[in-house]
């Protein structure tokens, strides 16, 4: 199949993962079949990952705290960063890890029940792998928007109406 329908699949699926195929099928100008084919292919070459949903655990009674770590390694050589990255993502704690440029070689976002936690993991696990220099830790404090999803609460209007 070409790749621009390739492409408006993944972004129909990346803005709502829960489209009924028949529709975009429909919306693509293609059978419900050759779509099915196209993501099951898509899903075997890793294009397509997964399906998650996207959560404001703040607007929930689940106390959690989300960190982004800056960590700073010095890669082994022969396989430079990829065999560290993988370690650190198979922690519980950790979400996402990122190899970036600047300052530090990556980023890891944890998510934690309190501050505590995240420090105990920072201290415990991450700190503690011998390829790790130094870290960064930041909180965040709150989410305006995330995955391209706006969190802002809807804001009433609760001004009286008035009339004449």
């Amino acid at each position: 199949m070409e790749n621009k329908i390739r492409e408006r699949i993944l972004k129909n699926l990346e803005f709502n993962s829960r489209i009924d195929l028949h529709d975009l099928a429909i919306m693509l100008n293609i059978t419900e079949a050759e779509l099915a084919n196209e993501i099951a292919d898509m899903e075997k070459e890793k294009i397509i990952c997964g399906y998650p949903t996207l959560i404001n655990w703040d607007n929930t009674d689940k106390e959690q705290v989300t960190a982004l770590i800056e960590v700073k390694v010095t890669p082994q050589r022969g396989i430079g960063f990829d065999m560290l990255a993988e370690r650190i993502s198979r922690f519980n704690e950790v979400t996402s890890v990122y190899l970036m440029s600047g300052g530090f070689d990556f980023m890891v976002l944890i998510e934690g029940k309190s501050m505590k936690e995240v420090a105990k993991f920072v201290f415990d696990k991450l700190s503690a792998l011998d390829s790790v220099l130094s870290t960064a830790t930041h909180f965040v404090l709150k989410k305006y928007k995330d995955h391209g999803v706006d969190l802002f609460d809807e804001k009433k209007d609760e001004r009286e109406m008035v009339s004449a």
